[in-house]
C-alpha cells in the first residue's frame, strides 16, 4: 500500500506556487476549504468552452447533452456515498443550505410545542441556527448532547437526553474543530430506537471519504462540494425518497413546479421540488468530477497516510510547553486545533503566514464549542492527503520560532 503524494501533488497546481514571503505554499487549511485537482480545473474550462447551456429546458443538442450531465453528475454523487435507490440527491448550495432545508422543510411541519432535537456540542452553526430558529417557531425545544475532555461525544449523557420526546438527531460525522469522528452508526440506533429522524452533517467527514453514510438508518446526509476538492457553490442532500416527497419546498419558482395556475399550484416530486430556478450547474457537474477523482484514489493509502500526518503533527505539538490540543480522541480526522497559554491564535496564524503557511483561527463557526472549551478562538491546522510530512515538520519548526517571539 505505497502512497505517492509527490505525484498527488503534482494533480494540484495551486501548491506549486510560492507566496510573497518567498515560502513554497503550506496550505492546512483545508477544513475550511480544499484546493482543486487539474481534472477539476479542466472540468470547469470544458463546460464553459463546449457545454454550457441551461438544463431541462432546451430540446436543442447543447441544453440536452448538458442536461445528461447534470444529471449523471446526481447519479455519481449518490455513488459516491453509496446511496441505496430509496435515496434521492437533491443539489443545494452546500452543506449549509441542505441543512437548513432539513430544518425548514421537515422540522417545521413535524415538530411541535414539548418535542425535542437533539445536536452536539461540537456541532457547526449551520446545524444549530436553523434548529433554534423552528424551535422558537414550533415551541419545540434543542438539547445539546455534552462532550467528553477528550472531545468525543458523551454516549451516557446521550443516553440520558434521549426519549420519545426526540423527533431528530442531527449531528456531525466528523467535527470541523476537534476531528472528532462520531460513532454515527451506533447514534442512528439509539435515535431509531425511539422513533426519532436522524440528520449527519458530513461536510467534515466526506474529504476523508469515510464509508459509513451508506446507512439506511440515515434520513438526512448533508454534503459540501468545496470541502471535495470541487468548486465552491455546490452541495447535496441525500434523504429518503418517500419523506422529501412528504416535505414542502421552502423556495419557488422554474423547474420544481408540475402545474401553476391561478387557483392553485402543484409541485413535482423529489428531487425537483427542491432545486428551484437555474441551478449552479457547472458545479454540480464538476462536483461529480471530484468526486470521480477521490474514487480513484487508493482510500486505505489515503487514509493512512493522512493519519501518519495526524500522529506525527499531535505529537510534535504536544511537546510544545503551554499548548493545548483541543480534540484528543483517538478516532479523528485530519484537524488538529489549538491555543498556547498567553498567545493569541490569530497572531499565530498572521505570522505564520510569513513562513507561507495558511491556517485558520477564530471560532471556526463553533462558538458554543468555544464556550464548552473555555477559549475564544483557536488556531487549526488541517490536513488533506496532499499535505506531506516535510510541510509538518516545517509547520512545527516555525510555530517554535513564533512562540518564541511572542512569549
Amino acid at each position: 500500500m505505497n502512497f505517492d503524494v509527490d505525484s498527488i501533488r503534482n494533480d494540484f497546481p495551486i501548491l506549486k506556487q510560492t507566496t510573497k514571503s518567498g515560502k513554497p505554499l503550506v496550505y492546512f487549511d483545508n477544513a475550511a476549504t480544499a484546493q482543486k485537482p487539474q481534472c477539476v480545473i479542466d472540468a470547469i474550462v470544458k463546460f464553459y468552452s463546449e457545454d454550457n447551456a441551461n438544463i431541462h429546458r432546451g430540446v436543442y443538442e447543447l441544453s440536452d447533452r448538458t442536461t445528461t450531465a447534470y444529471e449523471n453528475a446526481r447519479q455519481v454523487l449518490k455513488n459516491f456515498v453509496k446511496a441505496s435507490d430509496e435515496y434521492e440527491a437533491v443539489f443545494t448550495s452546500g452543506a449549509t443550505e441542505a441543512l437548513n432545508i432539513v430544518a425548514q422543510c421537515w422540522g417545521a411541519d413535524n415538530l411541535k410545542a414539548g418535542d425535542e432535537i437533539l445536536l452536539s456540542e461540537m456541532e457547526h452553526h449551520a446545524n444549530i441556527v436553523p434548529w433554534q430558529f423552528i424551535a422558537k417557531q414550533t415551541g419545540a425545544v434543542v438539547r445539546a448532547i455534552k462532550i467528553t475532555p477528550s472531545g468525543e461525544l458523551d454516549i451516557d449523557d446521550f443516553s440520558t437526553k434521549l426519549s420519545e420526546k426526540t423527533k431528530i438527531v442531527s449531528v456531525a460525522h466528523a467535527s470541523n474543530v476537534l476531528g472528532t469522528i462520531n460513532d454515527i452508526e451506533s447514534i442512528a440506533k439509539q435515535a431509531k430506537s425511539v422513533g426519532a429522524k436522524v440528520s449527519i452533517d458530513a461536510a467534515q467527514s466526506s474529504p476523508h471519504m469515510l464509508e459509513d453514510l451508506s446507512s439506511e438508518l440515515y434520513d438526512f446526509v448533508s454534503l459540501s462540494s468545496h470541502k471535495c476538492f470541487a468548486p465552491t457553490g455546490s452541495g447535496v442532500l441525500y434523504a429518503k425518497r418517500e419523506i422529501l416527497n412528504s416535505m414542502r419546498p421552502w423556495k419557488f419558482g422554474g423547474d420544481m413546479i408540475e402545474n401553476v395556475a391561478w387557483a392553485g399550484t402543484s409541485f413535482r416530486s423529489a428531487p425537483e421540488r427542491f432545486e428551484a430556478g437555474t441551478p449552479n450547474i457547472e458545479s454540480n457537474i464538476v462536483f461529480a468530477q471530484a468526486c470521480k477523482y477521490l474514487m480513484s484514489l487508493d482510500i486505505e493509502a489515503v487514509e493512512k497516510h493522512e493519519q501518519e500526518l495526524l500522529a506525527l503533527l499531535s505529537s510534535q505539538l504536544s511537546e510544545i510547553e503551554g499548548l493545548r490540543i483541543f480534540g484528543t480522541s483517538k478516532n479523528k480526522v485530519s484537524v488538529v486545533s489549538f491555543a498556547v497559554d498567553g498567545v493569541h491564535p490569530n497572531d499565530i496564524s498572521v505570522m505564520l503566514n510569513n513562513y507561507g503557511i495558511a491556517t485558520r483561527t477564530g471560532h471556526h463557526c463553533a462558538e458554543p464549542l468555544m464556550n464548552t472549551l473555555g477559549v475564544s478562538g483557536t488556531c487549526r491546522a488541517s490536513l488533506a492527503f496532499y499535505n506531506t510530512i516535510e510541510e509538518v515538520e516545517f509547520f512545527v519548526k516555525s510555530l517554535k520560532r513564533i512562540l518564541n517571539i511572542l512569549r
